[in-house]
């Protein structure tokens, strides 16, 4: 299978799941999702999403340059991080079977794809800015942050430190999927899990702005705790990798939320309740 058709794939099963989800929020909600301001909230986040844009370009265009960076400069912590958890990984994956195997592989690859792109879609179509203004400034926090780690820091995965005890679940399951994401990581890069950062940031925002969109909170909530559990059961990641994520990501959420809130406060809080007289966040019509 080429690469062409993994992401053919990936694109397909995502754009699905899109479709389902704002149906199920629809549903959840009892209400019709506006599709509002679309065109002002693009104009609104374009700044923000051209930051974005670079980063990940940047991210991709230094990833081989960054590594032998690292190389030079980082410090290799992958000692340190089996020496605090030791077989954490090895025993979770004592756990496993074909069942969650299939499960995770799915969330880690199609899941953690969707988890990302949905929040953009469904704010977007939202009249209040902030809730697609804070997610994009987080967004760009994870990935900048990320990057500036994988150069300060040389970790290797788990199934890379002691292929012995851990197995590359999500290989042996599903080994086409190589071919993408060769493209994208590194054996060294995995502290912190960029995976589990992103994963939880969408959960946290769609906890700050629940009123936008309940129905999403509980889906975000499965799919962040899925992705972050995946990366340790496929023996991807370590423990630690995904502890500093859940870290990496409250304090994305924390400043995107302030940056949002200070370039597009309209008078309301994130719940939507109002701070002032005849302050109001219209985000759903009957």
């Amino acid at each position: 299978m080429s690469l062409l058709t993994v992401l053919t794939n990936v694109v397909a099963v995502v754009l699905v799941l899109h479709l389902l989800s704002l149906g199920v929020v629809r549903r959840l909600a009892g209400r019709e999702l506006r599709r509002g301001s679309l065109r002002e909230n693009v104009r609104a986040v374009g700044p923000t999403a051209a930051v974005l844009g670079v980063l990940l370009v940047a991210n991709g265009a230094v990833r081989d340059v960054g590594v032998e960076l690292s190389w030079l400069i980082g410090l290799n912590i992958t000692g340190a991080i089996h020496a605090l958890e030791g077989a954490f990984v090895a025993d979770l994956q004592a756990l496993a079977t074909p069942e969650l195997t299939a499960y995770f592989s799915f969330v880690y690859v199609f899941g953690y794809v969707f988890l990302l792109t949905f929040p953009i879609v469904l704010y977007a179509l939202h009249d209040d800015t902030r809730p697609l203004a804070a997610t994009l400034v987080a967004y760009a926090l994870n990935y900048g942050i990320g990057l500036v780690c994988y150069v300060l820091f040389v970790a290797y995965g788990p199934r890379n430190f002691m292929p012995g005890a851990v197995e590359s679940l999500l290989f042996t399951n599903w080994p086409e999927v190589q071919h993408l994401t060769s493209r994208v990581n590194e054996n060294t890069n995995v502290f912190p899990s960029l995976h589990t950062s992103l994963s939880v940031t969408v959960a946290l925002l769609a906890v700050r702005y629940r009123a936008a969109a309940p129905g999403w909170l509980p889906i975000a909530t499965v799919g962040a705790a899925s992705v972050s559990v995946a990366t340790m059961y496929l023996g991807i990641h370590w423990l630690t990798d995904v502890l500093a994520g859940i870290l990496l990501a409250a304090f994305s959420v924390a400043v995107g939320a302030r940056v949002a809130d200070d370039e597009h406060g309209d008078g309301t809080d994130a719940i939507g309740t109002e701070r002032a007289p005849g302050a109001g966040l219209e985000q759903f019509r009957r």
